[in-house]
């Protein structure tokens, strides 16, 4: 990655400015226009909470320094941060103003999500993982997205132009954003204005398969033929599917383009709490208490990362002193860690930790700037290190 992109103010608008980052993570909700995730008609499900001292923590970072918990949070711009080991809370923290009812936005850690939807629906057999997108979207035929599988957008094997420019990571997750959200738009901008118009300028650079490129479309273009074969919204189907039955406090939301498409991959919010949750949920394998709401052969298979070309994708978090190297499989980040650890990853900070073999669920909610002049937290390695000091303590 070079550093020219973000050097550029054209494109760079409200990702490296500190207070247009939180404002934008915090209170997404009244910059953009939202669709509800509705929560259900049932109470919500207890926390049960029990304090385990994290305080007084301090990670190792990889260079071999002590950085204290509260340190970690101000370097991770943290907003909240939640831990639970064997079901229970033990740590919680708000900051900034955010309180546990506030939705946050989880940025790129809504891509695993949609993942998990697709895998219950590949699971039920309504959704065909080796079928082309197009079979579903005929009109991106021709594309790079639909003349892709569905299991090449599921693992970020499509190699993508997008207007015949050349393909270039920061600048077109940027350039996304301002499909979809016009106060990021620079003076002058004249590209797509909805999501599937932006679907529809991307062209092959190479066979599907090939390489490994992390790139928002693979996600529009799966939640759109989500959309399709159910014949329904996207955060109805989330809300059906996971949302509802979970036991949440509070909805969640998506935000919108201009036709009234969630931004799938990246426009999710909702509060630490319900994420925790979920990950809860998913560490237990997809059981909520005596329920079963995700079939437990869809969160076994998560940490399952495929062979090829995603196989193994380097990742800077990953700690030095252990086995990790990060492997991708369904929207979701493999740690390929001792634990059999795995998580959901957004640009500002936004993580959802899952570890069966610590018992440990992390959330953290960050409003990071995206700068190569910041760099970047050690959160994986906080995380590991939180969860194996609670396996020998507790």
């Amino acid at each position: 990655m070079t550093d020219a992109p973000l050097a550029d103010l054209h494109w760079s608008r409200g990702y490296t400015d500190p207070a247009w980052v939180r404002r934008y993570t915090t209170s997404g909700r009244e910059l953009l226009p939202s669709r509800r995730v509705w929560r259900g008609p049932g109470p919500a499900r207890e926390l049960p909470t029990d304090a385990a001292g994290l305080d007084r923590l301090t990670i190792t970072t990889p260079d071999g320094r002590g950085l204290p918990l509260q340190d970690l949070f101000e370097s991770a711009r943290t907003d909240a941060f939640l831990v639970m080991h064997r079901g229970t809370v033990v740590h919680e923290s708000h900051l900034h103003g955010l309180q546990p009812h506030d939705a946050h936005f989880n940025a790129s850690a809504a891509k695993s999500y949609i993942g998990l939807v697709a895998a219950v629906l590949a699971h039920q057999g309504v959704l065909d993982r080796t079928a082309r997108a197009s079979s579903y979207i005929p009109e991106l035929a021709g594309t790079a997205f639909g003349d892709s599988t569905v299991d090449h957008l599921l693992h970020m094997g499509t190699q993508v132009s997008y207007a015949g420019r050349p393909f270039d990571k920061p600048v077109e997750a940027q350039r996304y954003f301002a499909v979809v959200a016009p106060a990021l738009r620079p003076y002058g901008y004249s590209g797509p204005t909805g999501i599937r118009e932006h679907l529809a300028t991307a062209r092959a650079t190479a066979a599907p398969g090939t390489e490994f490129r992390y790139e928002n479309g693979n996600v529009e273009a799966l939640a759109e033929i989500l959309r399709r074969i159910t014949g329904t919204t996207t955060s109805a189907l989330l809300s059906d599917l996971i949302w509802s039955r979970l036991g949440a406090d509070e909805d969640a939301y998506y935000v919108l383009d201009g036709e009234g498409v969630e931004a799938a991959c990246g426009g999710f919010s909702a509060t630490a709490r319900d994420i925790a949750r979920l990950g809860e949920m998913i560490r237990l394998g997809g059981a909520v208490g005596d329920r079963q709401i995700v079939p437990a052969a869809v969160t076994a298979a998560i940490p399952d990362a495929p062979k090829g070309y995603a196989e193994r994708v380097r990742f800077p978090a990953a700690p030095p002193d252990t086995p990790a190297a990060l492997s991708y499989h369904d929207f979701w980040w493999i740690l390929n860690d001792p634990y059999g650890s795995f998580m959901a990853s957004g640009i500002h900070g936004q993580r959802l930790f899952v570890s069966p073999g610590l018992e440990t669920v992390i959330v953290h909610y960050g409003s990071q700037v995206m700068s190569p002049a910041v760099p970047q937290p050690p959160l994986v390695q906080a995380f590991l290190q939180i969860g194996t000091h609670l396996q020998r303590t507790r």
